[in-house]
């Protein structure tokens, strides 16, 4: 008869007055049993590959997966290889719960999603450094609501704005593809760099794009490529060919055409704006 799950208490993790506590672990390779917690878990793959075992299967995680884990998910997780090392965050439920309270644009979203399984998603290098940077200034600051708020918000304020709004009801797969496709190495490639993160084939992915976005990959990248395009105009000194390359649209006419459907502007009035009016304000 199988026993069941043992189900972790934050009581049992966190000092007393602590909304937050750190935990770096090197997993062994032996499967693990599954688990569950009366708290909300953040955790990610700092070295190495990780297996993910949830009720209904299971998936493998690598450097730069990030889970969203709560109260009502079960899982485990199992090493593979020597050198795989998991960084994990406990968090109380009454932190989640009041700032879900007071953010509305966190409903549905990321802890906050009614998903029936961990919420997976990808931080590139320079995400994941931030997210390691702001993980050692949690684990040697404080640990009280306002450290855990520190450590926590910059992370969901990105994710929120990088990820779609999308019904309960779209597959996992969707998400963690929108939230992928917002790096220059997936953009760069079009629908196609999309459909690879995706790990569908494309007519299915065109058809769930449709269904539960109301717009076509190739409309989605070309979203992603334009607000990165933005960033890189106000930020840099690069020509408008070297940022357009980077988004993977070396025609210069096309890449004006994209841009000012989606800003409203020329690139080059785009970046006059902006640069002079934090040099110089009106």
């Amino acid at each position: 008869m199988q026993r069941p799950p043992v189900i972790l208490s934050h009581a049992d993790i966190l000092a007393p007055g602590a909304c937050a506590a750190l935990t770096r672990a090197a997993l062994t390779p032996a499967r693990p049993a599954l688990h569950g917690h009366d708290f909300y878990e953040l955790a990610w793959v700092q070295n190495g590959r990780v297996r993910h075992h949830l009720p209904e299967g299971r998936e493998d995680l690598v450097e730069g997966d990030v889970i969203f884990a709560g109260p009502k998910h079960l899982h485990g997780l199992q090493g593979r290889g020597a050198d795989a090392l998991l960084v994990s965050v406990t968090l109380h439920p009454a932190l989640i719960a009041d700032l879900g309270a007071r953010h509305p644009a966190l409903a549905g979203r990321l802890f906050w999603a009614d998903a029936p399984a961990p919420l997976r998603l990808r931080r590139d290098s320079r995400q994941m450094a931030e997210l390691n940077r702001a993980a050692l200034r949690l684990e040697r600051g404080r640990r009280d609501a306002l450290g855990a708020e520190a450590f926590l918000l910059p992370l969901l304020c990105a994710l929120t704005e990088e990820t779609a709004p999308l019904p309960a009801e779209a597959p996992d797969w969707l998400a963690r593809a929108c939230a992928a496709s917002r790096a220059p190495d997936v953009f760069h490639d079009g629908a196609s760099g999309f459909a690879r993160v995706a790990g569908k084939a494309h007519p299915h992915v065109s058809r769930s794009m449709r269904r539960f976005l109301d717009m076509s990959p190739s409309d989605w990248i070309n979203a992603q490529r334009m607000d990165y395009a933005a960033r890189r105009l106000t930020g840099s000194a690069d020509s408008l060919s070297e940022i357009a390359a980077e988004c993977g649209v070396p025609n210069l006419s096309h890449f004006h055409k994209l841009f000012r459907q989606a800003h409203g502007e020329t690139p080059q009035r785009f970046r006059r704006a902006r640069q002079r009016d934090v040099v110089q304000p009106g």
